[in-house]
Order: C-alpha cells, then structure tokens, then sequence
C-alpha cells in the first residue's frame, strides 16, 4: 500500500480529533512528519491523540486493520485518490479514507441522496421505492444508508429499476446494520457498493449516525427527505448538504402526520417540494425514460404479498386475468423466482432474490 493512504489510515484512527483539525491534517503535504512528531502539533492534536501517536498505538491499529483488510474483497480508497467522490472530497469535514464493498459510480455519474423516517408509512415507502426506482432507471446513482424504512426501500427500487446504489453504513463493513438488511447489502455490493469510514468491526454505535449522515449528505448535488419526525437523523442529514450548499428536497405530507413533521417544515424553511420522480430529475438537470406499459406479470405481481399466501380464485378476483392465462404467468413467474408456489395451490411473492 502505497505510503500516502496508509497515513490517511492512521489520521482517520488517531483518537479525539476534532473536524477542523482532520481537515487541516488532511492538507499536510506530509503527514508522516506530523505523526512522527506529535507534540510539535498541539494546536491540533490533543494530548489523547498524540499519546497514541507517541506510543505507536495508532500505527499498530493501522497494520491490523491492513491485515484484516486483506482477508477479504473490501478496498481502501484515501481521500484525493481516484475514484474518490468528488463531491465528498469536497465537504468541510471529508473521511481520509473509504473502505468500499463493490464498485464506486464513476465521477461522472449524477447521484441522488434519498433518506427517511426508519418508521416510514405504507404510503412513504412505496413512494421512495417508485421514485429510486425511476431516478435509477434513468441512470440516477441512489445514496441511502441502508437503514429500515425509507432508505432501504430506496435502495430496493434503485435496484428495481436496473440502476446503480450507495450505502453508507453507520457501522464497519464486517458489521452490517441492521442485520436484517444483510441479504439487500450483498445485492447492493453486486450493483453499486457499500462504503463506511470506520473500521471493518466497528459496531453500529449511536454516535456513528451523525458522521454517517454527513457522507449522505456530502456524496450527491441534492438530498431528498420523503418522511421524518419533527427530529429525526434524516433531518440532520438535509441540514448538513444546507450547509454543503447543495440542494434539499422534500416530500409533502399531512399536516395531521407524524412522519411528515419534518418534511413539511423543511418546505416552509425554502426546501423544494417534490411529489415524485419526475420533480427531482427536474432538480438534478437529467431526463426520465419514456414510461413504458407494464410487463405481464407486474398486475399480478402487485396482487401478491410476500407475507400472506393467496390462493388461486382470489388471485383471479383480485387480478381480473383468466384463469388459464393465470396459470401461464405465475408458471413464468415462478421461472423467474419472483412468485413461489405452496402446497395447497396458494401463491406468495417471493422477497429479494439472488
């Protein structure tokens, strides 16, 4: 590994730093020097840090990691290297380094950060999965944070639409958060990647959110908030890309809702008020596909849960498709894994498949 990232290893494992002064480390020409001497540095480095960097505790922590690193297939990308976010690189406070699952979008590739309520309403996350899966279509990358709710329903429809997606995690990449989300991270990883700033077995400490959000919110020219309470971690991520200068959008909702506290009050304060897709293509300057008709099977889809078996006569009242040319689709659609068949001739969608 080259010497440059492996100082930028150890600048992002030195304990206690506070933002501006990793900012400025960052544009040392020399980081290596600063390391070596650490109480010539104390305006910037507290004495926590130059303790570690004194006792070569920092160095240490950098060679497992490296170690750890190269067990697996995860990368360490420095800041100012290429292939680094250009729009991350570029935030007041960016990570030294990413450690990344996948394949990074290439600099050239419009993104779009789509967040929410871990809580989120029927109705909030069918529209953040249509509105992915669109923007994706288009050839809109999806930044999310892997979360319940919102985020994981936006990565879903990124995926959905055949697209590329970004998680950022709160957590290390050995630590997938929230574990349930474990087999939606390993299509992620197929289509896009995971990235997180800390190391591979960090656990998902609450602290880790605000630093996460950050990312989101640094990573794309605009920020989409489809729902959020009146306080919530989606809010803090629409204040930083504010902050970032980039552009924040919202999802109206009832003023009677909970979920949409937040996003009604971020369009009273200036945020753009977006209703689906189509506004925040409009926002991000990038054009839709012509909407096509809907393929066979996306009717009968819609009629199946993934969670309640359906039997054959109620799929036939609920679709309106002949039985006969009934039996044809779920026989197509059960090739195609996305409906399975149970003992009793009951039907069930099937959840993400490989």
């Amino acid at each position: 590994m080259e010497a440059r990232r492996f100082d930028l290893l150890m600048l992002a494992l030195v304990p206690g730093l506070q933002p501006r002064a990793r900012s400025l480390l960052l544009a040392a020409p020399r980081l290596d020097e600063v390391f070596a001497h650490p109480d010539d540095h104390a305006e910037l480095l507290p004495d926590a840090a130059r303790a570690a960097l004194r006792s070569g505790a920092v160095k240490k922590a950098a060679d497992e990691e490296l170690a750890a690193l190269r067990r697996t297939t995860i990368q360490l990308l420095g800041w100012g290297e290429y292939g680094y976010p250009e729009l991350l690189a570029r935030i007041y406070d960016p990570p030294p380094v990413l450690w990344v699952r996948g394949t990074l979008p290439g600099g050239d590739d419009v993104g779009v950060s789509i967040v929410g309520s871990r809580q989120a309403t029927v109705a909030g996350r069918a529209l953040a999965r249509a509105m992915a899966r669109e923007l994706a279509g288009a050839g809109v990358v999806v930044v999310s944070g892997l979360a319940l709710g919102i985020d994981g329903e936006a990565h879903v429809g990124a995926l959905e639409g055949g697209g590329r997606t970004v998680a950022v995690l709160g957590s290390g990449l050995a630590e997938v958060y929230p574990a349930s989300h474990a087999p939606l991270a390993e299509r992620i990883e197929r289509a896009g990647a995971l990235v997180s700033e800390f190391p591979l077995h960090t656990r998902p400490f609450k602290g880790n959110f605000p630093r996460r959000n950050r990312v989101i919110a640094g990573w794309s020219p605009g920020t989409v908030v489809v729902e959020a309470a009146a306080r919530s971690g989606a809010l803090v991520t629409a204040r930083i890309a504010l902050e970032e200068g980039r552009e924040v959008m919202a999802v109206p909702g009832h003023p009677g809702s909970a979920t949409s506290e937040g996003t009604n009050a971020l369009i009273r304060d200036g945020a753009v008020l977006v209703r689906g897709a189509a506004d925040v293509a409009e926002q991000l300057g990038v054009s839709l596909p012509v909407p096509v008709a809907p393929a066979p099977g996306e009717p009968l889809l819609a009629a199946l849960r993934q969670d309640a078996p359906v039997s054959l006569d109620e799929l036939q009242k609920r679709s309106g498709v002949p039985v006969p040319e009934l039996l044809q689709r779920l026989g197509q659609l059960e090739l195609e894994r996305k409906v399975q068949r149970l003992p009793g001739a009951l039907f069930v969608r099937r959840a993400w498949e490989s």
